[in-house]
C-alpha cells in the first residue's frame, strides 16, 4: 500500500528504471543465496569410471622400474653392484612375500611360459635363459595382463 502523508515536488520513481540503472553501474552485484535446491539426479554415465592400480599391477610396475633404475642381472638374485634379477626385483617392489608378491611372480611366470614355452619351472631359471630384452618384453606383457584384469 502507497499512502503519502504529505506533498512533495518528487515525481514518482520507475522501479524498472531505477533496477537498470542501478545494474548499469554494478553489472555484476553478489547474487542472494538462492534456496536449497533438491538434488540434481546425475546419470550415471556421464562419469567415467575411476580405475585404481590394483596390487598386482603396482608390484610389476615398480619391479620393472627398480630394474630400470637399478639394472637387471642374471645368475644371481642382487649384484655386487645392485642390479637384480626377476625375482629380486619383485621381492624389491613388494617389500615382502605378500599376496601381491605372490600373484605377479605367477603371472610373470604365466607369461614367461606363454612367450618362451612351458618348460620353465621357476622365474630365475626363465631369467638366467633370456636375454633382456626377452625379459623386458614378458615384464611388459604382463603389467598389460594385470591392467586389463584389474588386479
Amino acid at each position: 500500500m502507497n499512502t503519502r502523508t504529505q506533498k512533495t515536488d518528487f515525481a514518482p520513481v520507475d522501479q524498472d528504471l531505477y533496477a537498470k540503472a542501478f545494474q548499469l553501474l554494478d553489472p555484476d552485484p553478489i547474487p542472494e543465496p538462492a534456496a536449497p535446491a533438491a538434488p540434481a539426479q546425475v546419470p550415471l554415465t556421464t562419469a567415467a569410471p575411476v580405475r585404481l592400480t590394483g596390487p598386482v599391477e603396482k608390484t610389476l610396475t615398480d619391479a620393472l622400474a627398480f630394474l630400470d633404475t637399478h639394472g637387471w642381472a642374471r645368475y644371481s638374485l642382487v649384484h655386487p653392484e645392485g642390479a637384480r634379477c626377476s625375482i629380486g626385483a619383485l621381492r624389491a617392489a613388494a617389500g615382502s612375500r605378500n599376496a601381491a608378491y605372490c600373484d605377479a611372480g605367477n603371472l610373470l611366470l604365466d607369461e614367461a611360459r606363454r612367450q618362451h614355452g612351458k618348460k620353465w619351472e621357476t622365474i630365475p631359471s626363465w631369467n638366467d635363459s633370456h636375454t633382456g630384452a626377452q625379459v623386458r618384453s614378458v615384464w611388459e606383457a604382463a603389467i598389460r595382463r594385470a591392467h586389463h584384469m584389474n588386479i
